[in-house]
């Protein structure tokens, strides 16, 4: 047999390789409901990286398991009557409030979706210094006298990380019950890191989908909510995780720049019962889960406040709907005036796309901030993408260079808001475990515009000028980063 005929039997060998890798390829995404995007970006990957992508798609592609989505679906079941009428009644110590036309859409938007009650009498405080929240936050632990359940996406060993769980140590030695959910995956901490807090009395648990790695193989899916509820009467949610990074000023990334709220009010129980849904769904023995006890839902008895109506918002995989993006776009596309966005990531989906597009052609003064730095290559580039298209078709985009800014809010027109966990790419969408709230308030809208402005000193306006001056070198990773958006 000669060379060529080896060569030619080499050709039908690799030719065959790749059919058959195709023909997988295709079955395999297929066989899942996907949005168009989401089949290319997983096509891709799968016929240019062979056997690698396989691999990926089996860690992170593959849909999230029936027996995850039961739980939750188990545990939604469990809502108690009791707790929406506790806040119906509560509402009722406050006069009828005349909402905007827009507020009242988004209002019924979530009504219908099922989600949380309207909560009225809320006093929010936000904080966008990590040492000042973080001081704050451990002031409130330290006063707690029954329960303080947290949940974080990132809880790193650090500083910080210790000075948080020495804390919790001491409340749970004092007899208060502490309770924390965690993603190990986040800050890459593990069980025997809360060692401690077990042996003094508190319970951890690893999130529920990051149980039972090999078998199910979801690694795609993350706890992303930041909440801590505090003699279920203060909840705590934003875009601060728990480490040293985002309360010291480091070589990568500088001053962390992120905004976290603090809530007193009836809307602390639905972060409340978020915990205890996702606890309930996480623990392993069913002793280990909390009832919805009237302990957990206290209304404050005196606070000073304004009245701050606000819902609540948890999404994730475990549905279908995502419900926090349709949540933004009804703002987007019923805004008047300016819808004004802070995220540290902008990887939008069509849907988002087309709202943001459609306030433009609108005359709604749209500005969108995005960090100057990367902390994810691909996530950057791909952010660099949108923000250019953004400014392109009529955006102020801004590119913040104070450090690195992660604060995940949005505001339209004069009276609606939303701050929380959710950034504006796909994966928030689709992908990881969220929790936001809505605001119709005037105030909260105006505190979140503040700090807006104030961070506009310290961004620079992206112009056509310096999108020309970008290499085609960064413009081509811009355009394969958003290739493979929806997988990102």
């Amino acid at each position: 047999m000669d060379l060529r005929t080896d060569l030619a039997i080499l050709y039908q060998i690799i030719w065959g390789l790749i059919l058959i890798n195709t023909v997988v390829a295709l079955i395999t995404v297929f066989r899942r409901p996907r949005s168009i995007t989401s089949i290319l970006a997983w096509m891709m990957t799968l016929v240019f990286l062979p056997g690698f992508g396989f691999i990926l798609y089996a860690f992170c592609g593959r849909g999230i398991d029936g027996e995850t989505v039961y739980l939750f679906s188990e545990q939604h079941q469990k809502r108690i009557k009791e707790i929406n009428e506790m806040i119906e009644e509560n509402n009722k110590k406050y006069a009828p409030k005349t909402y905007p036309y827009d507020a009242i859409l988004l209002k019924q938007y979530f009504a219908n979706m099922e989600e949380s009650p309207l909560t009225r009498g809320n006093h929010v405080e936000f904080f966008t210094d990590g040492q000042e929240k973080f001081a704050h936050l451990f002031e409130d632990i330290e006063k707690a006298q029954d329960s303080v359940h947290v949940e974080y996406y990132a809880f790193f060993d650090d500083n910080i990380g210790n000075a948080f769980l020495d804390l919790l140590v001491k409340k749970a030695q004092e007899g208060v019950e502490v309770r924390l959910v965690f993603d190990p995956w986040g800050g890459r901490t593990n069980v025997r890191f809360f060692k401690p807090l077990k042996e003094a009395g508190g319970k951890v648990v690893p999130f529920i989908t990051s149980r039972n790695l090999i078998r199910k193989t979801r690694l795609n899916y993350h706890l992303h909510r930041k909440i801590v509820v505090v003699d279920g009467q203060i909840g705590w949610t934003g875009g601060f995780n728990v480490g040293d990074q985002y309360v010291e000023r480091t070589k990568k990334f500088g001053y962390w720049r992120d905004t976290h709220a603090r809530i007193i009010g009836t809307a602390s129980f639905s972060l409340q019962e978020v915990f205890i849904r996702d606890w309930n769904a996480s623990v392993r023995n069913k002793e280990d889960a909390l009832e919805y006890e009237e302990r957990y839902f206290v209304i404050p008895k005196q606070i000073d406040h304004t009245d701050a109506p606000l819902q609540v918002v948890a999404d994730g995989p475990e549905t279908r709907e995502r419900i926090i993006e349709g949540g933004f776009i009804k703002a987007i596309v019923t805004a008047k005036e300016r819808v004004w966005i802070q995220s540290p990531y902008l990887i939008p989906d069509d849907s988002m796309t087309s709202a943001l597009q459609i306030a433009l052609q609108s005359g709604v003064d749209v500005r969108i901030m995005i960090p100057c730095m990367p902390d994810h290559p691909f996530i950057y580039r791909a952010t660099q993408y949108y923000a250019n298209l953004f400014q392109k078709i009529g955006a102020q985009v801004y590119v913040y260079d104070g450090g690195f800014i992660h604060a995940k809010t949005l505001i339209a027109d004069d009276a609606l808001a939303s701050f929380g966990t959710t950034n504006q790419d796909i994966r928030s969408y689709d992908l990881n475990f969220e929790v936001n709230a809505f605001a119709y308030d005037e105030q909260i809208n105006s505190d979140l515009a503040n700090i807006f402005e104030e961070d506009m000193k310290y961004s620079t306006l992206l112009t056509q000028d310096i999108i020309a001056q970008q290499s085609y070198w960064v413009k081509f990773k811009q355009n394969f980063s958003r290739l493979l958006s929806p997988i990102l």
